[in-house]
């Protein structure tokens, strides 16, 4: 299946673009398998941490990956 990922801050900067097209090609992906092709399509990726949220809501890695939900790559957020 694919997603489209949206990228935020530092993320879009390192991708070059502010969202991307990843694939994974087994049945039944998780989060965690969605972070390893997206950083194997974009390498920069994996110097930054991040987390993931689908559809609105920080998801952890072992979250199954619904089709067609809205997901994006959020750097940390700091407040002050």
């Amino acid at each position: 299946m694919r997603w489209r990922v949206l990228l935020f801050a530092g993320l879009r900067d390192a991708a070059g673009a502010a969202e991307l097209e990843v694939e994974v090609r087994h049945a039944g992906a998780c989060v965690a398998d969605l972070r390893a092709a997206a950083e194997v399509l974009c390498p920069a990726l994996a110097r930054h941490t991040y987390r993931v949220a689908i559809e609105a809501r920080y998801a952890g890695d072992a979250e199954a990956l619904p089709a067609a939900a809205e997901i994006a790559f959020l750097p940390p957020v700091s407040g002050g």
